[in-house]
């Protein structure tokens, strides 16, 4: 015994050293020398007693800083514990039996962490049966009675915790039975134990999501059901309806999974009363699920979508519903439903994700008449009678010779809405009316232009022209000071131009080339030479009545590589860039398709995107919607157009993939729109994503107006795994991943302070001790001070929050890096050793001696 004692003595102190760098070894070595000592009597020996103090604090909280598994933390805990019971006295004293009972059960609950249920069920009875003598030892007490029934309930507490451990062990063994056993004892005392319901039911349900995984149905029906009955119990200290809710979601899903049939009802019992107790978009789905596969009639799954509707779940949500529908082949709920949620969402900007559903489920039904018409309502069904009937009655409150530039606004908008509805006449009208209450402005101008190109009347089209170039320069009759400058003139001329290419384009398809079309003469205006060059292709494209299909081909092909040139020309001017680039693309549509042709038209899309979020960053917040749809716009149709480029052969090693979706990811996060998190998902199912694109998407969901800070962690831990993936690791890059993750991570304040937000950040911390350990020396000083500082200031906070042993673990975190600091080493060795050992001083202070606990 003395040997033994002397061997553990010694390995102990070197255990305890600072300079021990080979703890597996010394661990290795104390396990196994106390593996023995269940053979001896049990003989109080105070340097043993003493040893095993020193090796719990140490499992405790002196290994911050080194690299310790889990496995090995409990053989300290294993070593601590067994030494304690082995110096036991006859009739120990009640704080011997408490730390007894403390570190009994700390130890079976770290070796069910390692997986190693029959070493803990060993620490686990030891911690009962010092329960057991302690509460004997409080009850044969004669005095103090408020005392020992205050000590007595804390007996309980501690008992409750450690039958769910046994019934957690009971559980991973395989031994259901005992583990139902385990856990009615544990409900039993919850009558008096009232506060602790959540923890018990949370159990539970972890239980059920064990039980299930395993695929054993009817133990996890057992557990979840235990779960919402136990919740039940006390609402007051329940773990809430929306937890509730959750279970038994999860509940109706086993069920289903199980046998649909021969569960059906019991599946729709729980989903319901999930519904009830906390309404989701995912139990209102669930129902329907189980509805569709227990072969319900139309009658109830029809409530049930009707109940999804009133609940105003999203888009997203009812739009699966019917993909589910489908796919069940409900074809005609499916369709009736995707009727009534186009006409819920009428008025949502995603409403067309719905209309393309729709078209797409016809098609692929083979009813195309039905989708040429869908197709022909969307394009020329947009509302345009609802809005007239408005503007009318706009108008009705307007007095004559009152408020003309509002009224001139109003008739705009009208002819714009005849001319939509084909009602020529009509339109002449408004505009007509537009014009005597505001000749003034380059608005009017524009729409007397379209009405003109219309009507193919050359003559009112070119004066129109003209009287814009001359309004551009005149800023007293701009209106609302919107049009003050050159590029606003060049804007609307670039869009006269397109209005004239779509004119053309639908005579050509309509069959009216011969006809008389527009044939432009020279206006007379003072712009710039840009934007002349794109008056003169429009004037020239135009002018095709009297040419071939081939030569019109030709002119157009010409104009089209022009505006290419023009838009290389304008670097420094991304407005410009972008307007070249688009009119190249327009009028590549001329041309017939070819691969080298969707070629150029892909690259013009993206680069006009590029364009338009380059503008976009150089312009105010307020100014950055305009431009992000627009790239929004171009980047849609190019994935159309490299859809079609892919469908023609394969394209090895080109980015189009990666930069459509980088910039579709821009333009999201800073429109706010909730796709943009599936965008990032995009991106993670490419063949082969790169670090430094997933560093781009973190900046970019970070950079204002964007603020996505849970997308820029996914997409940093996702860049930062990639890395260590790699032969060679470029640790520099690793550095900054890690840096960014711990700043945008670490609580800010007393409300930010979560065990799971300390846990991430903590995991951070470890990768970049681990990053300082793989080249010390290339490790910027700053660096370490910089995460020295944050995670001192951590542990401070949680001091203050008398959050002690985690306050003792996040400074010692911050001690450990004072070793890898270079010149500045010395200096804050001394000045932190002195205020890390007065916070220790105080922390123990603070636990009145007790053993510290995590």
């Amino acid at each position: 015994m003395e040997l033994i004692v002397s061997t553990v003595k010694g390995l102990t102190e070197n255990l305890l050293q600072k300079q021990t760098t080979d703890y597996d070894q010394v661990i290795e070595k104390l396990f196994s020398e106390v593996s023995g000592l269940e053979d001896f009597p049990k003989i109080p020996n105070p340097q043993l007693e003493e040893c095993a103090i020193q090796l719990w604090n140490w499992a405790v909280t002196k290994n911050v800083g080194t690299t310790i598994s889990k496995n090995l933390k409990a053989k300290v805990r294993h070593v601590a514990c067994s030494l304690l019971y082995c110096c036991e006295p006859e009739n120990p004293t009640e704080g011997v039996i408490r730390k007894q009972i403390l570190m009994a059960s700390k130890t079976g609950r770290t070796w069910l962490d390692c997986k190693n249920p029959q070493v803990a069920d060993n620490f686990l009875r030891l911690a009962v049966k010092s329960l057991e003598t302690l509460y004997a030892q409080l009850t044969s007490r004669g005095d103090g009675a408020a005392d020992i029934t205050s000590s007595k309930g804390d007996v309980e507490k501690d008992l409750l915790r450690i039958l769910s451990c046994q019934a957690e062990s009971a559980l991973i063994q395989g031994n259901n039975h005992d583990a139902v056993v385990y856990m009615q004892r544990c409900r039993d005392m919850l009558q008096r134990l009232p506060k602790d319901t959540s923890y018990l039911s949370i159990m539970c349900y972890n239980f059920g999501i064990d039980t299930y995984n395993l695929k054993k149905f009817e133990e996890s029906t057992f557990w979840l059901s235990q779960s919402y009955e136990i919740g039940k119990m006390n609402v007051k200290y329940a773990p809430g309806s929306e937890v509730q809710a959750k279970v038994l979601r999860l509940l109706a899903s086993v069920y289903l999974e199980w046998d649909c049939q021969r569960f059906q009802e019991k599946a729709l019992n729980a989903v319901s009363l999930a519904n009830k107790e906390f309404t989701s978009a995912s139990g209102l789905y669930l129902k329907i699920r189980i509805l569709v596969r227990c072969e319900a009639s139309d009658d109830h799954i029809r409530a049930g979508l009707n109940e999804m509707l009133e609940s105003k779940v999203s888009l997203e949500v009812c739009l699966s519903t019917v993909k589910l529908l489908m796919f069940e082949d409900r074809e005609v709920l499916a369709f009736d439903y995707l009727k009534r949620v186009c006409q819920h969402f009428e008025s949502s900007p995603d409403l067309g994700t719905a209309l393309v559903l729709h078209i797409e489920l016809l098609l692929q039904k083979g009813r195309e008449l039905l989708a040429k018409q869908k197709i022909e309502d969307i394009i020329t069904g947009q509302h345009y009678s609802e809005a007239l009937q408005w503007y009318n009655y706009s108008l009705s409150f307007f007095k004559a010779g009152q408020t003309e530039s509002n009224s001139a606004k109003l008739q705009r908008n009208r002819a714009s809405c005849f001319l939509m509805l084909k009602q020529l006449e009509k339109a002449k009208e408004a505009i007509k009316e537009a014009e005597r209450c505001d000749p003034g402005s380059i608005f009017t101008q524009f729409s007397v232009y379209k009405i003109a190109v219309q009507e193919n009347n050359v003559e009112k089209a070119v004066e129109a022209v003209n009287a814009m170039g001359r309004l551009s320069k005149s800023p007293s009759a701009s209106e609302d000071g919107l049009l003050v400058s050159e590029n606003a003139a060049s804007n609307m001329l670039s869009l006269a131009a397109q209005i004239a290419l779509e004119f053309h384009r639908t005579n050509s398809r309509n069959g009216h080339e011969g006809s008389g079309e527009l044939v432009w003469k020279t206006p007379r205006m003072n712009i710039s030479g840009p934007h002349r060059s794109q008056v003169f292709a429009l004037q020239k494209v135009s002018h095709q009545s009297r040419l071939t299909a081939e030569k019109r081909t030709e002119e157009a092909n010409w104009f089209r590589k022009i505006a290419w040139n023009s838009a290389l020309q304008c670097e420094s001017c991304p407005d410009r860039m972008r307007d070249f680039f688009v009119l190249s693309y327009q009028l590549s549509q001329l041309c017939p398709p070819d691969r080298t042709l969707l070629m150029g038209q892909k690259t013009c899309l993206l680069m006009a995107a590029a364009a338009s979020l380059e503008l976009c960053r150089k312009s105010p917040h307020s100014g950055q919607t305009e431009d992000l749809t627009q790239a929004l716009e171009h980047i849609q149709i190019c994935w159309e157009v490299w859809k079609t480029l892919k469908a023609s052969g394969s394209f090895p090693k080109d980015p189009t993939d990666t930069l459509l979706l980088l910039y579709e990811f821009e333009a999201r996060a800073k429109l706010n729109d909730p796709k943009v998190e599936t965008v990032l998902e995009s991106v993670l199912e490419l063949e082969h994503v790169e670090a430094k694109v997933l560093e781009t998407i973190a900046a970019l969901a970070m950079e204002p107006p964007a603020h996505y800070p849970l997308l820029c962690k996914k997409a940093l831990r996702v860049a930062l795994s990639l890395h260590r993936k790699q032969p060679q690791a470029d640790l520099a890059r690793c550095r900054k991943c890690v840096h960014s993750l711990i700043k945008l991570s670490l609580p800010s304040g007393v409300s930010e302070v979560e065990a799971r937000v300390l846990e991430e950040v903590w995991d951070y911390y470890e990768e970049a001790l681990s990053v300082i350990a793989a080249a010390p020396d290339d490790f910027p000083e700053m660096e370490t001070l910089w995460l020295l500082t944050r995670a001192w200031n951590t542990g401070v906070l949680l001091y203050s929050l008398a959050q002690y042993p985690e306050a003792e673990r996040w400074c010692g975190l911050a001690m450990s890096f004072i070793r890898h600091l270079g010149s500045l080493q010395e200096s804050y060795e001394t000045k932190m050793s002195g205020l890390y050992t007065e916070i220790l001083d105080r922390l123990d202070r603070a636990k009145k001696n007790l053993i510290m606990e995590e």
